[in-house]
């Protein structure tokens, strides 16, 4: 099972650790995009911070970001499950997860990047601003960029079983998962039960609890269908969507 999840918009500081190895992350195969959007978001941050601010969409308030962005070669590196923060990666936990558990998270979950494409949460990376939706001078639309390169990348790391869509809709443009891959694609949606209405941060947080679930069950649904029956076994209310591969999950409280 591949998990594909969203990063989080504020982020864990990097830290003293060694710096990024851009040769040791995950699928070597983005390696080029990689580096062409770190090379135009350094030089952005480092020759014009209000320029910079603009393009990356920051608030006054969120100005040292840029200067953040401009010593990412050098800055720590730390493991991209600690660099992520935010309600879902709170809610999933991964640091009090069992030892099989994180074994089982640094295989298959995959976080998307507008910096770096995907990584896996085991994959040390620093502290960087840069979402899916920036358009970058150079480059232009950041979505639009990775898709070239994904386009190969990510079959293969999908290999033949499940993928578990739980990403944003920026971050879902990068890659959309076709022909027989998308058949074994799964998204949810996590509805409020008596209102049937998205809640936005609980949606994030059910979502980390449905995938701590899964880690630390070894649960190994192969379709969408099994994963239907691997919630149930888990205690989620579940219901199937109008589109294939579409999962409703119902919650009663809103916490």
């Amino acid at each position: 099972m591949l998990v594909l999840l969203p990063p989080s918009e504020g982020k864990a500081p990097s830290g003293s650790g060694a710096p990024l190895k851009p040769e040791s992350l995950s699928l070597p195969g983005l390696a080029a995009a990689r580096a062409a959007v770190l090379d135009e978001l350094v030089e952005l941050c480092a020759a014009d911070e209000e320029k910079a601010r603009e393009v990356l969409g920051l608030s006054e308030g969120l100005r040292g970001e840029v200067a953040k962005n401009t010593g990412l070669r050098t800055a720590g590196a730390r493991p991209a499950g600690e660099i992520y923060t935010g309600v879902l990666y709170d809610a999933l936990g991964l640091a009090t997860l069992d030892a099989a558990a994180r074994k089982r998270a640094g295989a298959s979950l995959l976080v998307f990047s507008g910096l770096w494409g995907a990584v896996k949460v085991t994959d040390r990376i620093p502290s960087y601003r840069c979402s899916m939706g920036v358009k970058l001078p150079g480059l232009g639309a950041l979505g639009a960029h990775w898709r070239g390169a994904m386009a190969s990348v990510l079959p293969e790391a999908a290999g033949d079983g499940l993928v578990l869509d739980l990403r944003s809709s920026a971050y879902a443009a990068a890659w959309k998962p076709k022909g027989e891959v998308a058949a074994r694609t799964a998204t949810v949606r996590v509805l409020h039960a008596p209102t049937r209405k998205v809640v936005s941060h609980f949606n994030k947080a059910t979502k980390g609890r449905i995938v701590r679930s899964l880690l630390e069950s070894d649960a190994a649904p192969g379709t969408p269908e099994e994963l239907v029956e691997a919630l149930r076994d888990l205690g989620y209310v579940v219901e199937t969507g109008a589109k294939a591969g579409a999962l409703d999950v119902l919650v009663d409280e809103i916490h």
